[in-house]
């Protein structure tokens, strides 16, 4: 069965999100605690830190780049109670990414040694026009991006299914690996 227009236009969505007080982060070299969640999954992301806040309804990639201290693998925990993000982790190297096209940054994702998934830049081809769509979608409702904040781009691939046992390893070219096992 062919999907309808309406699920093809939302899997071409972007699903940027702002790190939020209440996700669960998970430090480089902690477990993941899937007790914590439902049914959790995880996507691999590109992380934003913003050096300087974004507002307005004409943001473009251009200015979340020049906006952007530095990028870097990520990976996203969702939750079926909780499907926006319920905890993420960041890992890799911290890139500026100057000089760095991020929508030719390939990834490749691994559970148990398994590859399961490869992709490159974002939903809407570049993850910084994602953010950019995020730094719109906002300012519509009053706020905008602020300096500090860490954006999550969306996942470059699915939502991959975690269990207890499971080590998930995200391989980003020229950003580094992060990786995460699951108890």
């Amino acid at each position: 069965m062919q999907p309808t227009p309406r699920v093809v236009e939302a899997r071409m969505q972007p699903t940027a999100r702002v790190i939020e007080a209440g996700d669960v982060a998970i430090d480089a070299g902690q477990p993941l605690p899937c007790q914590r969640f439902t049914e959790p999954r995880c996507e691999p992301e590109i992380a934003f830190l913003l050096r300087t806040g974004l507002a307005g309804e004409y943001v473009t990639a251009a200015q979340v780049l020049a906006a952007t201290a530095v990028v870097c693998p990520a990976l996203d925990f969702l939750d079926s109670r909780e499907p926006a993000g319920a905890g993420f982790a960041l890992g890799g190297q911290v890139t500026n990414p100057a000089g760095v096209d991020l929508r030719l940054i390939g990834m490749t994702l691994e559970r148990n040694g398994e590859l399961i998934a490869t992709a490159a830049g974002a939903a809407i081809g570049h993850p910084a026009a994602a953010v950019a769509w995020l730094a719109r979608r906002r300012a519509a409702r009053g706020r905008g991006l602020a300096a500090g904040q860490v954006v999550l781009s969306g996942g470059l691939t699915g939502p991959v299914p975690v269990a207890p046992g499971d080590v998930i390893v995200a391989t980003f070219d020229r950003l580094g690996t992060i990786e995460l096992a699951c108890r």
